[in-house]
């Protein structure tokens, strides 16, 4: 079965290539330079576009309490997130959302624990594939996996919670450990709806989130779907899960941040009071996720055992 969001990406692909070669197809004949120049134009306006939410972010960054990133870092973000941008909304998740499987492997010694699995969650117009490059890796370490797809893609994060606990549920079982959680962008925010829907402290062992929106974000308040606006900063629904929570929730948590994130901000938006808030310096939203020192923490969370 083709996933929801797949779906639609891969519609968007196809779209945008059939436009493409009717351009190519109508202005060649004419002039190869205008027909060339039109494609080199069309992939010029979608850098700008993109660059016009990192001079937003960069605005409302003015009087955080963070280092200010300097030109020569929020252009270098940019560009990596153009190019993270298009592998992951081009090919990872229209084409690749199914092609690796969850991995639940039995374990030998079913008595004695197996190493900690873990549970990834996608954020906002994502699907399972957007974890592509992590799966091979987190099997090559043994590592037992589910990477979830949170549908319906614009639906209420809370309705989130029944696919997120199946996910844990049987990451546990596989493993005999409570699994760590590695949320991306809304991911943190469904893990910790998640948390109150079934007052879980005890069955994950610790929450990991990128680039989260805890207390929304900026640019929630355009959105028109129900999750988008769940993540209007400073909004309703994240002053009700905020308040929802018991103390020391938070400690399970290690948020990861960053000045440069295009999507979330203000930047302080993506901490919790109490949590282990990691700040990492001129990294944007996608790109953080593949940010090698972040991938790396993020795996010497499995064998932490102490929060």
């Amino acid at each position: 079965m083709i996933l929801t969001n797949a779906r639609w990406q891969r519609w968007m692909v196809f779209t945008n290539l059939a436009l493409a070669a009717a351009w190519l197809a109508w202005q060649w004949p004419a002039s190869p330079w205008r027909a060339a120049g039109g494609l080199v134009a069309a992939l010029l306006l979608f850098r700008a576009v993109m660059g016009l939410q990192f001079v937003l972010m960069a605005r409302a960054n003015r009087h955080e309490p963070v280092p200010r990133p300097r030109p020569w870092q929020v252009v270098r973000a940019w560009w990596a997130e153009t190019r993270w941008a298009t592998v992951v909304f081009g090919w990872w998740q229209p084409f690749r959302a199914a092609a690796i499987s969850d991995w639940l492997p039995a374990r030998a010694d079913t008595d004695a624990p197996g190493p900690r699995g873990v549970v990834l969650l996608h954020g906002f117009l994502c699907n399972r594939g957007f974890w592509t490059p992590w799966l091979p890796l987190l099997r090559a370490r043994g590592h037992a996996f589910v990477a979830v797809t949170l549908e319906p893609p614009f639906g209420s994060i809370d309705d989130y919670a029944p696919a997120i606990d199946a996910a844990v549920r049987r990451v546990a079982e596989a493993t005999g450990r409570p699994p760590v959680v590695i949320g991306h962008s809304m991911g943190g925010l469904a893990a910790r709806a998640w948390m109150r829907a079934h007052q879980a402290d005890d069955r994950v062992h610790r929450v990991v989130t990128l680039g989260t929106p805890h207390r929304g974000t900026w640019a929630g308040r355009f959105s028109r779907a129900v999750n988008g606006q769940q993540m209007a900063l400073d909004g309703d629904w994240v002053g009700a899960l905020r308040g929802s929570e018991p103390p020391g929730r938070s400690a399970r948590f290690v948020c990861w941040y960053s000045n440069c994130d295009n999507i979330v901000f203000p930047a302080q938006v993506a901490t919790l009071p109490g949590a282990d808030n990691r700040f990492v310096e001129g990294v944007a939203h996608v790109q953080m996720a593949f940010h090698p020192p972040v991938v790396q923490a993020c795996l010497d969370e499995l064998s932490r055992e102490a929060f």
